[in-house]
């Protein structure tokens, strides 16, 4: 046999495999090829892919797009806004409840955040209008649809309380909810300024019903002036920013200009007081958070999933955080988010008191000239009160950062408000120390007349150095010391001391303020401060000027009964700085009134120089000499200048003061669980 015929006819037997081969080439190559291959991955790459979405790198997240793969969708397509994509996802069988409803809250959450804010410039009204329902409507498809995966799928929130996509779908809730309202307000506002915020409206075809009753505003308030995202807003000078993970939208509901901070421009200023142009209409005597904080639910009607997904009817709740930490959602307890540091931040941020303060000093215009109380959130009977008042030249902006972390610590936020004092600090002591007793009085008279809530008992004064001497002459009394001081000073004529002395007795003659169970004095000028006689003290003290209301009232009844002075310096009752002298008779006087026995006191004190015998010691400012006092039931002294109530010591330091105070009044009420609480382990007081 021939090797050519042999040859022919193997190539005849081959050419059939070589077909098979070539026309099923790949998958029998695949065979021969792994299917699965591993990728190093490090712990920062995992928990970067397990947790990152469409709000924290823009891009869906895996879970959603492992939905979309699974369900055989065009991942490509499905990976920009596309409401076909949704669509397709909805109607696709074979998909559990909970995947299908968390990728679909994201997928519409992409596409309300594509949306443009707004049409082109030249569009008509119906086409802003129309861009403004587009986006309402991704964002309430994009809130019903987590609503739908957390309260109406398989599992409750309980069962995947560990699981980081709840904790995505929340979050997707929140921020629609809180972008929802947010266009909502505006819409609101825009079409009909000055309106009551309750009651129904209908926006894009949806029904909402607006649900104030957890919530107080101010007197006269009825619709916020602005609502702005608590997620929207960073803060310097604050160390920490405080909330509570939970359901809802952080808001922060401006709800009206500072009363008090508030510049005037002249004409209206001249108009509307008779006077000199900077001179201003009296602000009221106290108000409440301008910038109150705010947690707004969308609770979508329905009993079952089919209900909630065909609904265009949700109630609007909208929620005080300091009284609300949770509500009751078909059948399910749910923690509220709320933010306790976001509506404070805002109000000091736009306050401007750093310059009004000085330009009060040196008694310039659109300064102040009487105190003005503020309290940090709406006022609640059930909450015992922290009065703080700051020093010379200062302003709430010096309790900055002891504001927000006492009400940032949990117990004290449930046990305490806080109230801060604003007041002139160009103004003598002695006036200053009367017109905040009638102040603060005063408020308590208007929330609670009867004086039986628990608001109205057991307060605690904070008090930084001129603040501090303010405090202590509140929980002091006056029987004829501060006479003679006057008497002696003033040279008062005897025929005119009647006529006087209903006015002035108040100021010179008290007893402790009844509301009062605790002080904390902070680097307090007791018995005065040398500085005060130096050279730049003498300097600043000839440059304060005092208030005209003052000038033109007790000071006047004062200097025209002095006989024989004609006004001069003897003569009237000296400022601020003067009283901080250490030879100023008031001080002097003042120095030795007696403490209530019923008040408990506590001091902190700075020193610069820690390697100083503490006796010689000094803030700078203030000696030790003169900031301490016998009795106190604890001194702490810090290492720092004269502003040491804003250090973290001191901080922790009146944190542990107050828990300890909250435990005594636990302990003697037989409450162990409030004792529990109030000095356990979680409130950082073991």
């Amino acid at each position: 046999m021939s090797a050519v015929p042999t040859a022919r006819r193997l190539g005849a037997l081959l050419l059939p495999v070589a077909a098979t081969l070539l026309l099923g080439g790949c998958a029998i190559l695949q065979e021969f090829k792994p299917s699965v291959a591993v990728k190093p991955m490090t712990a920062g790459e995992y928990i970067t892919l397990k947790r990152g979405d469409i709000l924290t790198t823009g891009e869906l997240s895996i879970a959603t797009r492992q939905t979309i793969e699974v369900a055989g969708l065009d991942a490509g397509q499905c990976a920009k806004p596309s409401v076909d994509c949704i669509d397709a996802l909805r109607e696709v069988s074979g998909i559990s409840g909970e995947r299908r409803l968390s990728a679909l809250s994201e997928l519409w959450l992409q596409q309300a955040i594509a949306l443009p804010a707004a049409p082109p410039r030249k569009a008509g009204p119906g086409a802003v209008q129309a861009a403004a329902d587009a986006r309402l409507q991704a964002w309430m498809e994009a809130a019903r649809h987590a609503y739908a995966y957390l309260f109406f799928s398989a599992r409750t929130p309980g069962e995947r309380a560990f699981e980081d996509r709840q904790t995505q779908v929340r979050d997707y809730y929140n921020h629609a909810v809180e972008e929802a309202i947010t266009l909502l307000f505006e819409d609101r506002a825009r079409d009909a300024p000055g309106s009551d915020a309750s009651g129904t409206f209908h926006p894009a075809g949806w029904t909402l019903r607006m649900d104030l009753s957890r919530v107080r505003l101010p007197e006269g308030t009825q619709l916020p002036r602005e609502l702005t995202p608590a997620s929207s807003l960073s803060f310097q000078g604050l160390r920490s920013t405080y909330r509570r993970d939970g359901f809802g939208a952080e808001l922060v509901a401006v709800l009206e200009d500072d009363p008090v901070t508030t510049v005037l421009p002249e004409a209206d200023t001249a108009e509307a007081d008779v006077g000199p142009p900077h001179r201003r209409p009296r602000a009221p005597a106290w108000s409440e958070m301008p910038s109150p904080s705010l947690t707004v639910l969308f609770q979508f009607d329905g009993d079952d999933l089919d209900a909630i997904l065909a609904t265009r009817a949700v109630r609007v709740s909208v929620h005080d955080p300091y009284i609300d930490s949770s509500i009751t959602l078909h059948g399910q307890e749910v923690p509220l988010a709320a933010n306790f540091t976001a509506g404070y931040g805002l109000w000091l941020a736009r306050s401007g008191f750093n310059m009004q303060s000085l330009r009060t000093l040196f008694g310039r215009e659109r300064g102040i000239d009487h105190p003005h109380l503020y309290m940090l959130q709406p006022y609640d009977p059930q909450r015992r009160i922290i009065l703080m008042l700051h020093g010379l030249a200062s302003s709430p902006e010096a309790w900055v950062n002891v504001a927000n972390e006492v009400m940032g610590d949990e117990a004290l936020r449930q046990n305490f408000q806080v109230w801060q004092v604003y007041y002139p600090t160009n103004m003598p002591i002695v006036l200053n120390h009367a017109a905040i007793r009638r102040l603060t009085a005063s408020a308590l008279d208007h929330f609670d007349p009867t004086g039986q809530a628990p608001a109205s008992h057991d307060m605690v004064l904070i008090g930084h150095s001129m603040g501090g001497v303010i405090a202590r002459l509140m929980v002091s009394s006056s029987d004829q010391q501060l006479w003679d001081w006057a008497l002696a000073a003033h040279d008062i004529d005897p025929a005119r001391l009647a006529e006087v002395r209903p006015r002035i007795d108040p100021m010179l003659h008290f007893d402790a303020f009844p509301n009062v169970e605790r002080a904390i004095f902070i680097a307090a000028p007791h018995r005065g401060t040398d500085v005060a006689d130096h050279r730049l003290g003498r300097l600043i003290a000839r440059l304060v000027r005092l208030p005209l209301t003052v000038l033109e009232g007790v000071d006047e009844a004062l200097t025209t009964v002095v006989g024989g002075k004609d006004g001069a310096d003897g003569g009237h009752l000296g400022n601020s700085i003067d009283n901080l002298s250490a030879r100023d008779p008031f001080v002097r006087a003042a120095a030795d009134l007696p403490i209530s026995p019923q008040v408990h006191y506590n001091s902190i004190i700075a020193r610069t120089n820690p390697d100083v015998p503490l006796l010689d010691s000094s803030d700078g400012l203030v000696p030790y000499r003169s900031a301490h006092l016998d009795g106190a039931d604890s001194e702490k002294i810090i290492t720092s200048g004269h502003s040491v109530q804003e250090t973290a010591q001191a901080i922790l330091e009146i944190r542990r003061i107050l828990h300890e105070d909250l435990a005594a009044h636990a302990a003697a009420a037989g409450d162990t669980e409030a004792v529990r609480e109030a000095t356990g382990a979680e409130a950082g007081f073991p």
